[in-house]
């Protein structure tokens, strides 16, 4: 019998929203599990005792109400003599992990060639610390459950990976003063976050600007956020709070009113070599 973790204890996965069109592939997975399992002999308990993990969460799966993390898919493939079949759910899992509402986000960012973003309350989320994220997950109203915080997390810190893409897209971020200087989870939190935007400034792919408090006025201050996402086939789609109801567009006439916006924003900021220094000058007084 294998001895569970404390980390294996702490993660069991997710709950499945049985709402959510990703549910089915979910209970497909826990069909898969029992088969397996109960060609192997083994009962619920002794399986549990067997992969390290509870019973409770082995039936949840089974049932297809619990989203199991990657290292549950790899421990059950290899007690279970499974050949790969279990774990060949791994990426399907990964995909169901993230929030309806991010999905469909995280499935642009994949294929964006480019990818344009202003802040004007908080960071970006590509650009955000995992610390800094949960801090924002915590300060949600009404409040987040822990599960829901955790999901949202992972799905936060796994969009990530388009930095890591081959080719990888261009990015530009323009950041308002205030979400530079907000000590969102604590100051060291802060200085933290500020040191990952001075190593993702420096990626030769990436544009950060900041535009700085003192500005007399510049485009973004009655629009709020915007997001630009363009595609190799020429596609695009765009969102900002302060139009067209805060829906993605993707029509070119509207498209053109968020570019026209962005463009100006970007103008009007600091140079990035300016926005860089202005950053490093943040952190020196964290």
């Amino acid at each position: 019998m294998s001895e569970r973790t404390d980390d294996m204890a702490d993660e069991p996965g997710w709950d499945v929203d049985p709402e959510d069109e990703i549910a089915s592939v979910v209970e497909a997975l826990g069909r898969q599990q029992k088969l397996w399992r109960e060609a192997a002999g083994l009962r619920v308990v002794d399986f549990a005792e067997t992969v390290g993990y509870g019973e409770d969460l082995v039936r949840k799966v089974e049932r297809g109400a619990r989203i199991p993390r990657p290292e549950y898919l790899e421990r059950a493939d290899e007690v279970l003599g499974a050949n790969g079949f279990i774990l060949a759910m791994k990426e399907e899992m990964a995909k169901a992990r993230y929030p309806k509402k991010v999905r469909e986000l995280a499935k642009l960012e994949a294929r964006a060639v480019e990818i344009a973003a202003y802040g004007n309350h908080n960071l970006h989320g590509l650009l955000q610390t995992k610390e800094y994220a949960r801090a924002l997950f915590g300060l949600q109203r009404p409040a987040y459950s822990l599960d829901q915080v955790e999901r949202g997390l992972a799905a936060r810190m796994a969009r990530q990976t388009v930095f890591e893409r081959s080719p990888a897209p261009d990015f530009s971020f323009v950041q308002e003063e205030v979400t530079l200087r907000r000590p969102i989870g604590g100051r060291m939190v802060l200085r933290q976050q500020l040191e990952r935007l001075l190593e993702i400034g420096q990626l030769p792919n990436v544009t950060l600007q900041v535009m700085p408090t003192d500005s007399e006025g510049h485009a973004g201050i009655e629009g709020g956020r915007i997001q630009l996402l363009k595609f190799g086939d020429g596609t695009a789609v765009g969102r900002s709070e302060g139009e067209f109801n805060g829906r993605p567009v993707s029509d070119p006439r509207q498209l053109r009113i968020l570019e026209l916006r962005y463009g100006m924003i970007r103008a009007q900021a600091l140079r990035p070599r300016e926005s860089l220094a202005f950053i490093e000058r943040v952190r020196g007084e964290t």
